[in-house]
């Protein structure tokens, strides 16, 4: 009973947060997509505007699929500021000033300053301690949506087959869609350092244009295969908000000669349509490489077409972050080199940095391990790699249907590990 009726006390917050949303958004017009909480802005967005069209009405189906609330009338019972209309199912606020102090009764700060529509009201209300400015600077921009950017290419594309062509080009990830997190990378002090640089040249477009600062925004990632490359491409998507256009060079290389060319065009335009967004180029070795006499010029033309791309492109003009990774830096051609404002090693990890991503790894298992010794007994391992270690220790303890990982566990793991790099260079060198 008592877990029953706190439910509902919650699910009437709920609602009311939601009422009252949609009333402010409704009655202000300086406010904008961008200040609706992403889980009320996706469920009302319309595809054919690409955006959240006013008056916003809210129906009890509305308050199911936002907040999973079944019982929507016995929710609100107690609620004297809400109108329930059978014709319709909707729900109304009556008197808004009552809705107001009733929320703000509520002390529930983290709803007010997670949604910039609600913070743009009680900014200056009755002395309580909320931005407008942070929480719209905290929340999720409508471009982030996958809905958002679903609607973007459908416009962008004139039918379904071209846009069937575009898709196989690219892969177009929203940052909803994005598991990697950079609170989950172990970085070097020079990456923490460009990653912030990135973040203010973001914040500040307009500022970078008036002065003439255009070439800004080009990040070359340089290092083995497994040491997070990639890993924080994707995560600086979902950290900047950021759709991000993901290209590996391999699949837009066309066996028709000349083709190549035209399907890099593409990529660039889309990702400048798409804008503000991270074009990420994965493999960039595999056209970029240092141009050779013997070539077929079909592969020249495919080189030059990529190297004027990459001019014609700036974060500061078409909102486009441009990331492009290399497991095989001594390929490319120095003018490929040159492109980039900034190039970024990915080396393998030392033993402190060993050390802290086992520790990250091994932050959700219950584990009583020593990770100072396992770092030591993995040089020459990288990110991925210790990654591998753990999922095999986890998987050969789940075998013994145990939950909990040992020292004998990781040692194990690193040593099975160890034997199966060495099987492999074996094979190579013979």
């Amino acid at each position: 009973m008592g877990l029953e009726m706190g439910s509902e006390r919650y699910g009437a917050k709920q609602i009311a947060e939601l009422l009252l949303t949609a009333d402010i958004y409704n009655r202000k017009e300086s406010l904008t997509e961008d200040d609706l909480p992403p889980k009320i802005r996706k469920h009302y967005f319309d595809v054919e505007t690409k955006s959240v069209k006013r008056p916003i009405y809210v129906t009890s189906s509305d308050v199911q699929k936002i907040y999973g609330i079944e019982n929507v009338k016995a929710t609100i019972k107690d609620l004297s500021f809400v109108a329930y209309e059978e014709f319709g199912s909707q729900l109304r606020l009556t008197v808004f000033d009552v809705a107001a102090k009733w929320f703000a009764n509520q002390k529930d700060m983290a709803a007010i300053r997670s949604n910039p529509t609600l913070a743009f009201f009680y900014e200056n209300y009755d002395s309580m301690n909320v931005s407008y400015a942070e929480a719209k600077n905290g929340n999720r921009p409508l471009y982030s949506d996958r809905e958002w950017i679903d609607a973007r290419i459908k416009e962008i594309c004139k039918d379904q087959k071209e846009a069937e062509d575009l898709l196989k080009l690219a892969y177009i990830r929203a940052p909803e869609d994005i598991r990697d997190s950079i609170s989950d990378l172990v970085l070097t002090d020079e990456q923490k350092v460009e990653i912030e640089k990135t973040g203010k040249a973001l914040q500040n477009r307009e500022y970078l244009q008036q002065i003439g600062l255009y070439e800004i925004g080009k990040l070359l990632f340089i290092g083995p295969p497994g040491t997070g490359k990639t890993s924080t491409a994707r995560a600086l998507s979902s950290w900047f908000s950021l759709p991000m256009v993901e290209v590996r060079l391999s699949m837009i290389t066309s066996q028709y000669l000349g083709e190549t060319s035209k399907n890099i065009d593409k990529v660039f335009d889309l990702a400048k349509r798409l804008s503000p967004c991270i074009l990420l180029i994965d493999e960039f070795d595999f056209v970029a490489k240092t141009r050779t006499s013997d070539e077929h010029g079909a592969i020249k033309r495919a080189v030059n077409t990529l190297l004027k791309a990459i001019d014609e492109i700036s974060l500061v003009e078409h909102g486009v972050l441009l990331l492009a990774a290399t497991n095989h830096p001594q390929l490319l051609d120095y003018a490929a080199w040159r492109r980039f404002d900034k190039v970024l090693n990915f080396p393998l990890p030392d033993a402190e940095m060993r050390r802290r991503i086992l520790d990250k790894v091994l932050s959700l298992i219950d584990a009583d391990v020593d990770t100072y010794e396992l770092a030591e007994l993995t040089d020459g391992y990288s990110g991925s790699d210790l990654r591998l270690v753990v999922r095999e220790a986890v998987l050969n303890a789940l075998l013994e249907d145990r939950r909990k990982l040992s020292q004998d566990d990781l040692l194990s793991s690193i040593e099975e590990f160890g034997r199966r790099i060495s099987e492999y260079k074996g094979s190579i060198a013979t």
